[in-house]
């Protein structure tokens, strides 16, 4: 019988072994791992496990011989600068461990320094994450991390910690001894023992991505990009560096006279998003999974892998990314949402409409070389329809895949055009518009696509707001920083009202049609009137011309003030959908 052959051997450390290694540089992270993601909470229930003797996983090493880029675990340099061991999965619970017992501040998803601060109360043994008022309570211990980074014995930290709690209530000689107890069993974790399954150094990369890939698609949830994002690390690193740096800097607003940058106020976007924009424009793909096997370098009629494909798909990915990370075509894009009446991320319910948005964008003027201006007004108003009418919302790389399958015979601009006219068309009937439309309205939902899709109308057709002479535009820049928000949404019917009158169905009384959005101060004086005492008062402030023109822009039917309510938003949900409708006609090429 023949031996079994294993490309990793088993080692046994205890926790305070292990923190020494990534001390001392000696364990670091491969560039194939994801940015510390876990909550506090997460962290808490880690140690709680391990304090109640639980075990709580393993840890897959690679011997690195290659002397190639890994990332350090916290912040500051390392006595080590090429690692002997890499972290394959595991990272958030070794990272987390490290965090806590070191003090040491980690990078987070948002590319910040975070501390993790976990809190224990001896007298029971109970972790949480720390707060103002544990920190104000004597029975709590705020961060566990003083433990160990105090380097004291665990009788004087014991001692210490009863003396302070003995101030508040006088203790028994049983608490004394439970609480000294809970302590020495919470400092004795650094000997927690762990199980590191080494993988050999003749593994090489590949093998390594994939076995990263196996082991996290049986545990932890990742998606095709996290995979595609592990091929990128091991075959072209620098690629994966850009999308992380073009990352961090649209998270931070540029210093006056610094260079351009890629920060807006619609999203800041992930890895993962701007590789599915790159997936989508160089691949004409919207499925992630089959684009994994081909950057893979594999046949898929013969199914064999080849290095030569595998550099030859790489570097259409390379060409796709180089033109996504373009900043001019970045702010490009993002004008033509706000030409569309867009102009923040308050205003996107769908973040999958905005970045198949921006493929198309690169698609119209790249590979058909649409005029600028004729592509601004397109992109806007298929950005205004997908994201009206959810496009994307269900099975969203399904339905991009068919829109990009429509685009494989096009030949020109005109073609370019017209495709996704049609598509436009054949959702925006006029059913849709005149029953479909009214109906999704009848929501209480704040996120609602098309209560946003009304503020973008109202925006592009200069709406005033709403008992002010400013314009709805004047107040949503998102530039502008108050300590409350400029515009606010307003009940028209106002809830104590509605609520005297035996309404207090908070789905009826927050419907989208009871809202408008009015400044601030506007909000306050209205208070709780009825809309027949309020509304007169306010009409004098206008001439009559002015006062039509609020209504209109408004879609609030004549004497709206003294109609039954469930009336009132029947009509003012026909009229809003009327507005939508004329603010995405508006975007039509003239």
């Amino acid at each position: 019988m023949s031996e079994l052959n294993t490309c990793f051997k088993k080692v046994d450390y205890d926790l305070n072994g292990l923190l020494h290694y990534i001390d001392i540089g000696d364990i670091a992270l491969p560039d194939i791992q994801r940015p510390f993601v876990w909550s506090n909470a997460k962290v808490r229930d880690l140690f709680d496990s391990m304090y109640r003797g639980f075990p709580v996983g393993y840890f897959p090493f690679w011997e690195n011989v290659t002397g190639g880029a890994t990332k350090q675990i916290g912040v500051g340099s390392k006595q080590h600068v090429i690692a002997r061991l890499l972290i394959v999965d595991g990272q958030q619970r070794l990272t987390s461990l490290f965090a806590v017992f070191r003090g040491r501040k980690v990078l987070d998803e948002d590319y910040k320094e975070r501390q993790i601060d976990v809190a224990f109360r001896p007298r029971d043994g109970k972790f949480e994450v720390a707060d103002a008022a544990i920190r104000r309570d004597p029975e709590w211990i705020p961060n566990i991390s003083q433990l160990w980074a105090s380097r004291s014995s665990s009788r004087k930290l014991v001692n210490d910690f009863i003396a302070k709690l003995g101030v508040k209530d006088p203790l028994t000689s049983d608490d004394e001894e439970a609480i000294a107890f809970n302590v020495d069993r919470l400092i004795d974790l650094q000997k927690y023992p762990f199980t590191a399954l080494e993988i050999a150094s003749s593994v090489d990369e590949e093998q390594v991505a994939d076995i990263f890939v196996r082991i996290n698609s049986e545990g932890v949830r990742l998606n095709q990009a996290d995979f595609i994002l592990t091929l990128m690390s091991v075959f072209w690193d620098d690629g994966r560096m850009a999308l992380e740096t073009f990352c961090r800097q649209s998270r931070q607003a540029p210093s006056p006279g610094s260079p351009p940058s890629p920060f807006n106020h619609f999203i800041q976007p992930d890895p993962d998003q701007l590789l599915r924009v790159a997936v989508a424009y160089g691949f004409q793909r919207g499925r992630l999974k089959s684009v994994y096997q081909v950057l893979r370098g594999k046949d898929m009629d013969t199914g064999l892998y080849s290095p030569e494909r595998r550099d030859q798909q790489f570097g259409a990915l390379r060409a796709a990314q180089d033109e996504v990370l373009n900043l001019t075509h970045w702010h490009q894009f993002l004008s033509c949402l706000i030409g569309a009446g867009f102009r923040s991320g308050d205003m996107i319910s769908s973040q999958n409409a905005m970045l198949y948005a921006y493929a198309f964008y690169l698609v119209g003027r790249k590979r058909f070389d649409l005029i600028e201006h004729q592509l601004q007004r397109l992109i806007g108003r298929w950005f205004f329809a997908a994201s009206l009418t959810g496009r994307y919302t269900n099975s969203p790389e399904t339905v991009m895949d068919g829109d990009l399958n429509r685009l494989k015979e096009v030949k020109d601009a005109v073609g370019f055009v017209a495709t996704l006219q049609t598509i436009m068309d054949n959702e925006l009937t006029n059913d849709y518009w005149t029953v479909t439309l009214p109906s999704n309205l009848d929501s209480s939902s704040a996120r609602n696509p098309e209560l946003f899709a009304y503020t973008a109308a109202q925006n592009r057709l200069g709406a005033p707001v709403l008992f002010s002479h400013k314009k709805v535009a004047d107040l949503l820049d998102p530039s502008i920083k108050t300590k409350k928000k400029a515009l606010e949404r307003h009940h028209l019917f106002p809830r104590a009202w509605l609520e005297r009158q035996g309404i207090d169905d908070l789905k009826r009384i927050n419907q989208v049609g009871n809202f408008a959005l009015l400044e601030w101060p506007d909000n306050i004086d209205i208070s709780d009137d009825s809309p027949a005492l309020y509304v007169p008062e306010i009409q004098r402030r206008f001439s009559a011309d002015e006062w039509k023109c609020m209504l209109d822009h408004h879609a609030l039917p004549g004497g709206w003030q003294s109609m039954a309510y469930d009336v009132f938003l029947i009509e003012r949900r026909k009229l809003m959908a009327a507005i939508i409708r004329k603010g995405f006609e508006s975007l039509k090429q003239p």
